[in-house]
């Protein structure tokens, strides 16, 4: 084996040109895999990031997923029903304190309860669809990721008393109000209130912060004449990862429909997957035009080392070792180049790090390029490359043992 191995790199290094060539493919190749996996692989951990922190990890509502068994179903052994739904309860989730209560009990994470009401927000005779969620201040803030996105005020000024309320700064340019200002909110019984705006937060999502306004817990109740009833639990869990056990698991507890950020963006999900699925083709098919430039040389060595095969399958060389001596230079060049791969796509990942762009916003924050600094990507990278590099080894290597040294050396060939 040592004898092989001596030989290989002699063939190796005395193609020293194409030697290098077929090395800087290598490692081109796996350098930019690298960076193209760590550059994607970032973006789709910061989207999920961002997903996961502008939804509750687990929503209970006081929908169930099926309606309530009916009362034909008891006298007919064979029943079928059309258009059946729940039937919409006012009084929202029942015992929301002893449901608040167990669920404190074992969720790994945070509870916070709140009722949700769809009204209409008027001002200076301006109108605008608003969802109102009435909400406990102190706990909210711990719960929901809109505390962190406040430009002026904040949850705890809802706890000061009276008519508060927080909206975002899209709604607030809608309708054309400001920090201090009175404005209408109207519920869909054509119940009216007057509530000062005390804050103003912007999340970036246009959804929320055109349509979202958050008020006292109680304010909300008598806005929407629905006096001590809670219809959303939001659960904010130390780990989001186990959002679908903590689901099921509050489900089957409470009876109520209980959905996990993951149920809730199962389209996105799947979407993920299929853009895992391109990324690591695209990598593939650059590594494996790495491959070709080993695959030359190799053919190339094999071709011009003719009788050199000829003297050592003459001298009691069995095809088995020619094989393996071409599979070994073939994997020599593979590990060469990934290991240079390697300092390659570390130099691309900082220079993508080190990249910042103004986004356009209140704030004025300068933001990065997101990347996943993975070891994996650098051994996938490198097993794509040395998996390339055997194949274009292994062709040169079995067309070099099957050669007969007589005719080489007659120079049939």
């Amino acid at each position: 084996m040592r004898l092989l191995l001596e030989l290989a790199l002699t063939h190796v290094l005395g193609r020293g040109r194409q030697t290098v060539v077929a090395g800087l493919g290598v490692a081109l190749g796996v350098g930019f895999s690298v960076a193209m996996a760590a550059l994607m692989q970032g973006s789709q951990d910061d989207f999920i990031r961002q997903l996961v922190d502008t939804m509750p990890h687990v929503a209970i509502t006081d929908e169930t997923r099926t309606p309530a068994p009916q009362p034909a179903e008891a006298v007919f052994d064979a029943a079928s029903f059309s258009g059946l739904r729940p039937v919409e309860d006012p009084r929202g989730i029942r015992n929301p304190t002893a449901a608040r209560v167990a669920l404190e009990a074992w969720v790994p994470g945070r509870v916070a309860v709140s009722l949700r009401t769809e009204t209409v927000a008027r001002y200076s005779g301006r109108d605008a669809g608003v969802a109102v969620i009435g909400i406990e201040p102190k706990i909210e803030a711990r719960v929901n990721s809109v505390a962190e996105d406040f430009v002026l005020g904040g949850f705890e000024e809802l706890a000061t008393g009276g008519n508060n309320i927080v909206i975002g700064d899209a709604l607030a340019e809608k309708l054309g109000a400001g920090l201090g200002s009175t404005i209408d909110i109207v519920s869909v019984s054509g119940r009216a209130r007057g509530f000062r705006i005390v804050g103003l937060f912007h999340t970036g999502a246009t959804t929320r912060d055109e349509g979202e306004a958050f008020v006292p817990l109680k304010n909300a109740q008598i806005l929407a004449e629905r006096a001590n009833a809670i219809n959303e639990i939001r659960l904010r869990l130390d780990d989001p990862a186990t959002a679908r056990e903590v689901a099921a698991r509050a489900e089957t507890a409470l009876g109520y429909k209980a959905v996990s950020w993951q149920e809730a963006n199962e389209a996105l999900m799947s979407v993920l997957v299929i853009r895992n699925v391109i990324m690591y083709t695209v990598v593939a098919a650059i590594l494996l035009v790495a491959g070709f430039g080993i695959f030359n040389i190799i053919s190339t060595i094999t071709h011009e080392k003719a009788r050199d095969i000829a003297i050592l399958k003459s001298l009691g060389f069995r095809e088995r070792d020619m094989r393996r001596l071409f599979l070994i230079e073939g994997l020599a060049i593979g590990m060469v180049g990934s290991l240079l791969g390697w300092l390659v796509g570390l130099g691309l990942c900082s220079a993508l790090a080190s990249l910042t762009f103004e986004i356009s916003g209140p704030t004025g924050e300068l933001s990065g390029l997101p990347l996943a600094w993975s070891p994996w990507h650098y051994l996938i990278a490198a097993g794509f490359a040395l998996f390339a590099a055997a194949v274009a080894g292994y062709l040169p290597a079995r067309r070099a043992a099957r050669l007969n040294p007589v005719d080489i050396i007659r120079g049939a060939t």
